[in-house]
């Protein structure tokens, strides 16, 4: 019976604390906003972008990897343009910013792989500067059969 009776008083005196906290947080007139991330939590997620794209990952697997520097601007853009899709869809000054961070998140997903698809895309049409060469190569040497060997050079 007394461990019952330790329970409900432990159980009060918790409830109670967090009561005082709460009341004099609010006395304090502290807020809490996630959003606008700070600079260094911007640099943190254009990092792990370049690293996403520059580095094995499920994306590079299915579409290829992208080139250090090439990530690096690329993922620069993507999160500057997220930054500003999301805070122009920002909530109310009172909301706490989750919403409009997880709009970020999504723009941020949503870009990266709308680049890696129409990167993936344009690599698939367009033929590689190697096989250009060869292209050109036959046709210079279909050119020369066909003139006989005497083809004039400039």
């Amino acid at each position: 019976m007394a461990a019952e009776t330790d329970v409900s008083i432990a159980g009060y005196l918790e409830k109670h604390e967090a009561d005082d906290t709460t009341q004099k947080l609010e006395n304090m007139n502290i807020s809490f906003s996630i959003w606008p991330p700070s600079q260094r939590t911007r640099d943190a997620v254009t990092k792990g972008l370049v690293e996403t794209l520059s580095t094995t990952s499920i994306l590079s697997k299915r579409y290829g990897s992208v080139p250090t520097e090439e990530a690096t601007a690329i993922a620069e853009r993507i999160e500057d343009e997220a930054f500003v899709a999301a805070s122009a869809s920002s909530g109310s000054p009172e909301d706490d910013g989750i919403e409009v961070l997880q709009a970020y998140s999504k723009e941020i997903s949503k870009r990266m792989l709308d680049f890696m698809k129409s990167r993936s895309a344009l690599a698939e049409t367009s033929p590689s500067l190697e096989e250009d060469n060869r292209v050109t190569a036959a046709t210079a040497a279909d050119s020369t059969a066909n003139d006989g060997g005497n083809s004039i050079e400039v």
